[in-house]
């Protein structure tokens, strides 16, 4: 990873509406030179509203963002000769070749024949499809397609790479080798790499530091590791019908979903077998117990009162209650 002394993008009080929905609702924040940064939220949540402004695609309904030190505003030009992009949805065209898709892309940003050809190349090796040159991209898998895209959003040389949803509709074993690319690229280019992502994992084997977005607001911000950290302990999941608050010192925090009892706690073993007996004495059946270290799943439980489908799934109907009613 590149040495992070320096911020090549900050956000301050960046707002965008769309009639009576607030898609990002004032966030703040500074990414540095080098990182790797994600944006973690459900479908809805705003992650990709605040990429397509710091794209210059939307335009702010009110705050401020620069990138590379220029204003999304007033240097359309310059940002976009700055950024590249790999959207959520698929951007390939189907009927040309992976080098053919490539060229042309780099004829769009007038890179000269010669250093487009040698980064072509170089790209293609990158993202091993170089013996793949010349197959149509309708003949590629999900995975390749994805890598063909991540090699054109970098043809031109941005100092940031956008990646949007990088492993949406992958399979698992795909989705993994997506992840080692982009570590690669990482670790071997100077380029910073923001990513929006609903899956946990992802956001905890790739990104450097992760907002955790909620409703356009950001809920939350720091490395994975502090994330979890500020949960602490460990997190014993009780399965019950009955209704079981229990209010000691010891428990940090306590959350319900889904017929569970999540209480955060110090030393989890221990507690548990005093948890059982309290149980006991109070007449209440456990069903199921389970003990785990705190997850990026309990980040956002913990910060949100939320599941990630559960906030996807109330947001998504918010939002069309409000369409139908405008």
């Amino acid at each position: 990873m590149s040495t992070m002394d320096t911020s090549i993008i900050e956000l301050c009080d960046l707002k965008k509406y769309f009639k009576e929905v607030r898609a990002v609702d004032g966030v703040s924040f500074a990414i540095a030179q080098g990182e790797i940064f994600g944006l973690l939220g459900p479908n809805g949540a705003g992650k990709t509203t605040i990429l397509n402004l710091l794209c210059t695609l939307l335009k702010p309904t009110s705050g401020t963002a620069t990138i590379c030190h220029y204003d999304i505003r007033k240097n359309k030009d310059e940002v976009r000769k700055s950024i590249g992009i790999v959207f959520q949805d698929p951007s390939l065209d189907d009927q040309l070749t992976a080098l053919e898709n490539l060229d042309f892309h780099g004829r769009l940003y007038h890179i000269p024949k010669v250093v487009r050809r040698e980064k072509i190349e170089e790209l293609l090796t990158l993202v091993e499809l170089r013996d793949k040159k010349h197959v149509l991209v309708k003949n590629f898998s999900g995975g390749m397609k994805r890598r063909l895209e991540i090699a054109r959003g970098l043809l031109h040389q941005p100092q940031v790479l956008f990646l949007d949803e990088p492993t949406l509709g992958l399979d698992p074993q795909t989705r993994r080798h997506i992840w080692e690319y982009i570590k690669k690229l990482n670790h071997d280019t100077t380029v910073t790499i923001i990513l929006t992502t609903h899956y946990m994992e992802e956001a905890d084997e790739l990104c450097h530091r992760i907002a955790i977005i909620d409703r356009g607001k950001i809920a939350a911000i720091d490395t994975p590791a502090q994330l979890k950290k500020q949960i602490g302990g460990e997190v014993i999941s009780l399965k019950t019908d009955d209704e079981f608050l229990p209010e000691y010192p010891w428990i940090k925090s306590i959350n319900t979903h889904d017929g569970h009892l999540n209480l955060t706690v110090e030393e989890a073993d221990q507690k548990l077998s005093l948890l059982m007996r309290i149980a006991q004495e109070k007449g209440i059946s456990i069903d199921s117990v389970t003990i785990h270290k705190p997850t990026l799943e309990d980040v956002f439980l913990h910060f949100t009162g939320k599941t990630m489908r559960e906030e996807e799934t109330s947001w998504a109907d918010e939002v069309r209650i409000r369409r139908r009613s405008s």
